[in-house]
């Protein structure tokens, strides 16, 4: 029996609906980091780094130090020297472009030095950063995620707690409207009462569909939070271990992290 052959509309919709998919599978896709070589000077520290964060999706980076845990979140943002391989962020190859422009493609970056500006009160810290996206967070909306900031909103940086200063970090890149945010260690040194304040913000900045990469120390505030985790050593991922899998690799992690 013969088929009957398609018409140009039966066409032109099927060629519609296979670019609709195309389209959500690529948009899917908030990071993909791709064979990403780094170097710092003459110094070769990532080799070969490979990686993909679904949107919405909260993954880590562990590993001891000097595993190139926070020099992979540097390269993503163009912050060391040469670079090569891939990293397409929101869908935008990012490898060829400069720090400015990468953040405009929706990344948000809170360093380990946190970085803030000390003769700046604190409110005046939170609104210096330029928007990169359509969806940044309201003053309201901030002081009401961290309740510690809206307190000392007139405080210099200076007079800021070590928690309230990593609180700020965090929330200044909040208010940018970046939907990507890159953490470094933002837990090191902070009190535990801090760590879970900072613990119940990522919970909610996950439900309301942000996607973090997180590089932690701490294994038990990361463990609970994220949906995968990578494991670098010597700028390499060693190891990728899904939320699921934690109990069955705990001593593989022990064996990595020297926990």
């Amino acid at each position: 029996m013969n088929a009957v052959p398609k018409t140009q509309t039966q066409t032109q919709t099927q060629t519609q609906t296979q670019t609709q998919t195309q389209t959500q599978t690529q948009t899917a896709t908030a990071l993909h980091v791709a064979n990403l070589h780094a170097y710092y000077g003459e110094s070769h520290i990532l080799h070969g780094v490979s990686f993909e964060v679904k949107r919405g999706e909260l993954i880590t980076l562990l590993g001891r130090n000097g595993a190139g845990r926070t020099t992979t979140l540097k390269a993503i943002l163009g912050l060391t020297g040469k670079r090569s391989g891939s990293i397409k962020i929101n869908g935008n190859e990012a490898i060829g472009l400069a720090s400015h422009k990468i953040a405009r493609l929706g990344i948000g970056y809170c360093p380990e030095e946190r970085g803030i500006f000390s003769s700046l009160s604190c409110e005046e810290n939170l609104m210096l950063l330029p928007m990169v996206g359509k969806n940044g967070m309201s003053v309201d909306e901030i002081y009401s995620m961290f309740p510690n900031l809206k307190e000392r909103r007139s405080s210099q940086g200076t007079r800021l707690s070590g928690g309230e200063q990593q609180m700020l970090a965090m929330a200044r890149i909040l208010r940018t409207g970046a939907d990507i945010l890159l953490l470094d260690e933002i837990t090191e040194g902070l009190a535990p009462v801090i760590v879970q304040t900072l613990g119940r913000v990522i919970r909610e900045l996950k439900a309301k569909g942000f996607t973090i990469i997180m590089v932690e120390q701490n294994f038990r505030f990361a463990a609970p939070l994220a949906d995968r985790h990578y494991v670098m050593e010597h700028g390499k991922i060693a190891a990728v271990v899904e939320k699921h899998e934690l109990a069955a690799k705990t001593a593989m992690l022990h064996e990595f992290l020297g926990v």
